[in-house]
């Protein structure tokens, strides 16, 4: 084999963990296919550069049976191949594989000198904490619903809902710029109302307007809700990209906490033997994007997703990982008051519970003095 004499690479690698649906006789096989399809994707007996054989393509780390028919790969990638943008190290992680039947992305560890490129959340669970008065219970949060309700509605909801004690609230992710509730007048009007309330009622809630734009108006409608008085914003990155919220996330001409909502990501991991691992796609993945928070469907509700799922998913948005900020979970989808106290021995204090139609059922004010209560015993 000829040398390629320009490739001189740190050595430094990043490791992805994969569970790999594979009979014995394949398993090796597929192990190195993925390292090839992943980088070069290129039939290696081609390539004559052994530099490239030796730095570029990714190295089997452990490939270790789980069950029958599963295991457990780990594969070491250069760092260099990852480049410098979060759009290449997710292609790098689950490009060309996502396609492939029987590759579930379930963990990854950045080095030092990678990770370092990543700001990650600007406040985290402590500083989002601190934001919302850090009262000792968890949380609370809720949803400007429904839709087809006038920017005056809402800004009225908003204002009674901040004055019973709900920390967070934000859009609906279905509210964005329609023509019965436009954008800015409903942004400005709820974050007045807000404020309004915090003054009069003494609290410290934050409005979160839905950002969740086409590309050319992502960043122009953070910064009218940022100007209008917004305490944060509501960002869908499975619409927008991850790279997107990053974006905003760096941003220091913004600096608003950021909940991220997992609309039209719920295919990614909904295939136990394919797509990505829960704490993967919504605690790693929003952690490199800058997201405060990480809302998901909590077990129990009117999605499918199990308790286990859920420690793996608050696993994820908490545990140590490329030295950044832990975020806070914010399980959602259909929780009910008579389950606060059961929600609040699963998650704990370092938590958000979103509670939306349930609050409405009777009287508002009575319901979320309930929800304040329940949460703090």
């Amino acid at each position: 084999m000829q040398d390629s004499t320009r490739l001189a690479l740190s050595g430094e690698r990043l490791t992805a963990t994969y569970h790999l649906r594979a009979s014995a006789a394949e398993a090796e096989a597929r192990a190195r296919a993925i390292c090839v399809e992943q980088t070069v994707e290129f039939p290696p007996e081609l390539i004559a550069e052994a530099a490239i054989h030796d730095q570029v393509i990714g190295e089997v780390r452990a490939l270790r049976p789980l069950a029958p028919g599963r295991f457990e790969l780990v594969v070491a990638y250069p760092v260099e191949a990852a480049g410098g943008e979060l759009t290449q190290l997710i292609n790098l992680l689950f490009g060309n594989i996502s396609i492939q039947p029987g590759v579930r992305l379930v963990d990854l560890e950045l080095p030092p000198g990678l990770a370092a490129g990543y700001r990650g959340p600007r406040f985290g669970r402590e500083g989002l904490r601190a934001c919302c008065g850090d009262p000792a219970r968890p949380l609370l949060c809720t949803a400007l619903k429904p839709m087809g309700r006038s920017p005056a509605e809402l800004a009225e909801l908003a204002y009674r809902l901040a004055c019973g004690g709900i920390d967070l609230i934000k859009d609906d992710h279905g509210l964005t710029d329609q023509s019965f509730c436009r954008f800015e007048p409903r942004v400005r009007l709820c974050a007045e109302a807000v404020a309004r309330a915090n003054r009069e009622c003494g609290g410290h809630t934050r409005y979160l307007p839905n950002v969740t734009a086409p590309a050319g108006e992502l960043r122009a409608r953070a910064q009218l809700a940022r100007a209008a008085g917004a305490g944060g914003l509501l960002v869908c990155p499975g619409l927008v990209g991850f790279d997107a919220m990053r974006a905003l996330a760096d941003d220091d001409t913004l600096g608003l906490p950021i909940l991220a909502h997992p609309a039209f990501q719920g295919a990614h991991c909904a295939n136990p033997d394919g797509g990505l691992a829960h704490g993967v796609l919504y605690g790693l993945f929003n952690r490199l994007a800058g997201a405060d928070a990480t809302i998901f469907p909590s077990w129990g509700g009117r999605f499918a997703y199990t308790a286990e799922e859920c420690r793996a998913l608050v696993a994820g948005a908490s545990r140590p990982f490329a030295g950044l900020r832990p975020i806070l979970p914010v399980p959602a989808g259909g929780m009910r008051l008579d389950r606060v106290g059961e929600l609040l021995e699963f998650y704990g204090r370092d938590a958000i519970l979103l509670i939306g139609g349930d609050l409405h059922r009777g009287d508002l004010s009575a319901n979320c003095a309930r929800f304040v209560a329940a949460a703090t015993a």
